[in-house]
This record gives structure tokens, C-alpha cells and sequence, in this order.
């Protein structure tokens, strides 16, 4: 019976998790640079004491929300796992991702680079296979390894510190996804 009595409340606390990741995830989409964990708990329909039991700091709900984010993106590159052009499609939707969530972004260069590692690590992880799909059936550059996609997130968020414009960090995007991807046009 004592058994039985513990099993709702993991569930009710798993679906609170989920509710504060997504409700975090969420809030994470604003242009501001911050979201207070009060305004997440509020969002996630729980009290905050609820909120600091699962993530007792910010830096932990910030690992579940790239986690959360890396999970989707994950589901995103299984879907589309056989067809090649996927690739192009992860790609865009990550880079603008990266100019969507601001205030993620501005959490994640405070990450202790060890963490930040793991993380971008998954990531790469994640999109070598498609990268690789791509490259086979002649859409992507064969010498752009996943490393390289580093490279292009750090100069969309060169774009976004100069320019301060969300248009010019699409407008990069696009240059970036034609420079990457076979049949763009090239200026010599």
C-alpha cells in the first residue's frame, strides 16, 4: 500500500517537472534578457517552493531547458531520418532557435564551460548522422564537418551582439544555410 500511495505523487511530480521545463522553455522566448523563476513557476501553474525542490537553482533549470530543447531537436532529426534535405531544416530551426530564445542563450555563455561543453557536444552529436545523409546525396559541402557548425552559431551570435536586429540574424541565417548547402549560388 505505501508503495501505491508513492506512485502518484512521482507522477505528479514528473508532470510538474515537464510543466516547468515547458513553462521555462516558454518564457525563454521573450526579447528580454532575463525571466525570473518566479514568472516560470506562475507559467508552470506551481508554487515556487515546487520549483526550487526540482531545479534548486537557475543553472539547473537552464541544463533542463537545453536538455529539453536538445530532446525536441533530437525527435526533429528522427523524424525526417530518411530524407536527406532534413539536415537543412534541423540546421535553420537551430540557428533560429538561437535567435528566438535570448534569454537561453544569455544563460548558456554563463554556464560553467564544462557544462557548456556537454552540451554542445550532444548537440553535435545529434546532427553529425544528418549532416552526413546530406553530404552523401550531394546537399551539403563535403568539407563541412559538425565542428564547423560551431562556427556558424557563433557568427549568427556575432549578428545578433552587432546588430542587435532580428532581421539581420535571419538575413545570416539564410547567407550561412546557402553557403553550407549544394545549388546556392556562390559570389566569387
Amino acid at each position: 500500500m505505501l508503495y501505491g500511495a508513492q506512485t502518484p505523487r512521482r507522477r505528479d511530480a514528473q508532470r510538474n517537472r515537464s510543466a516547468i521545463v515547458a513553462a521555462a522553455s516558454e518564457a525563454m522566448t521573450t526579447p528580454r534578457p532575463a525571466v525570473g523563476m518566479s514568472e516560470i513557476a506562475r507559467r508552470a501553474g506551481v508554487g515556487q517552493a515546487t520549483l526550487y525542490r526540482h531545479f534548486p537553482d537557475r543553472d539547473a533549470l537552464t541544463a533542463a531547458v537545453i536538455g529539453y530543447q536538445i530532446d525536441r531537436l533530437e525527435l526533429l532529426i528522427e523524424a525526417g531520418r530518411d530524407d536527406p534535405a532534413c539536415f537543412r531544416r534541423v540546421l535553420g530551426e537551430l540557428l533560429r532557435t538561437q535567435i528566438t530564445m535570448r534569454p537561453l542563450v544569455f544563460l548558456v555563455r554563463r554556464m560553467e564551460p564544462r557544462a557548456r561543453r556537454r552540451f554542445e557536444q550532444r548537440l553535435l552529436v545529434a546532427l553529425t548522422a544528418p549532416l552526413r545523409r546530406a553530404q552523401e546525396h550531394g546537399l551539403v559541402r563535403g568539407d563541412l564537418v559538425s565542428s564547423d557548425l560551431v562556427l556558424l552559431f557563433s557568427m549568427v551570435e556575432g549578428v545578433l551582439e552587432s546588430a542587435a536586429d532580428a532581421a539581420a540574424a535571419r538575413r545570416s541565417i539564410d547567407l550561412a544555410l546557402d553557403g553550407v548547402f549544394r545549388g546556392s549560388i556562390v559570389v566569387t
